[in-house]
């Protein structure tokens, strides 16, 4: 098509805009992962700390990048001093789940208390308050996670606790048997995991690799994932490029990453020994687990 010469640039309009374009500075968009080293992730002041309970927010509520952090409310550590306690939260529209990587204590639900220990993983409902006290023994490290879910939906009608170490190994279709999962907690709709009692999220599980092991990379039309790489090293996989190609990042333990939507994630285990990931998925807030 010939164009008319009103509209035809001349070779010196055409090399200007040219150099102007190259003289901008690159224009930033929304990554398609998070990632954060947790030793080096400072603690902030949040709802739940205290004189002896610290939190390090990884992703959504006091993280500064929270643009991408859509279903998942937050996404954190929380410390807890022997013989200390953090203060008593609860959410109308955020159900929460914590992990307990090592301590023994009591948690505090409602008006009822119970015994706590470490690998305990637990389904806190929105509008229950609750909290953590800690045993004089050791420092209680716990792994926070809330996703907002619609006001008003009743809590289940006991306490969800269990303990990791009680999780059978098994194998999931659509992953190679280097890779072996503990199903923890699902929605309510499932019949897989050992808890049933998430709305937004739907599915928590630790992922075994043997060494050189896998689990596929891959992607989800539907979920957002937090992978936290607990030992172990290898290679995390966060995106991938037009030609398909995985994007690799090296790995050690202390080393966690937020996928968003359809973000390519997986993980190559080295031969060293081999590893474990905490992993989290939940649902993209266009759409809910009845």
């Amino acid at each position: 098509m010939i164009l008319p010469k009103s509209w035809r640039a001349s070779p010196i309009l055409l090399l200007l805009s040219c150099a102007l374009a190259a003289g901008q500075p690159p224009r930033k968009i929304d990554p398609t992962f998070l990632h954060r080293y947790i030793p080096e992730v400072s603690s902030k002041s949040a709802d739940v700390t205290s004189d002896s309970c610290e939190y390090k927010p990884l992703f959504g509520a006091g993280d500064f990048e929270t643009t991408i952090v859509r279903g998942i409310a937050r996404f954190g550590q929380m410390t807890i001093a022997p013989s200390g306690s953090c203060k008593p939260v609860q959410y109308p529209a955020e159900e929460q789940v914590y992990v307990l990587m090592d301590g023994n204590g009591q948690l505090h639900y409602g008006e009822d208390t119970s015994s706590v220990k470490g690998h305990d993983f637990l389904y806190l409902p929105a509008g229950v308050e609750h909290w953590l006290a800690n045993g004089p023994a050791s420092r209680m490290h716990v792994f926070v996670m809330g996703f907002k879910i619609a006001a008003g939906i009743p809590p289940p009608p006991k306490r969800q606790i269990a303990n990791y170490d009680d999780v059978k190994k098994q194998h999931v279709g659509g992953h190679p048997d280097s890779v072996v999962y503990q199903l923890m907690m699902g929605s309510v709709k499932s019949t897989r995991d050992r808890i049933a009692a998430g709305h937004l999220l739907t599915s928590l599980y630790i992922m075994e690799f043997k060494p050189g092991g896998t689990n596929f990379p891959h992607h989800h039309e539907a979920e957002e994932e937090v992978y936290v790489l607990l030992d172990g090293t290898g290679d995390m996989v966060a995106g991938s490029g037009t030609n398909g190609v995985e994007a690799r990042f090296p790995s050690k333990p202390g080393d966690a990453h937020f996928f968003r939507l359809n973000c390519t994630v997986g993980f190559y285990n080295s031969d060293r020994g081999p590893a474990h990931i905490l992993a989290v998925r939940s649902l993209f807030p266009r759409t809910r687990v009845e």
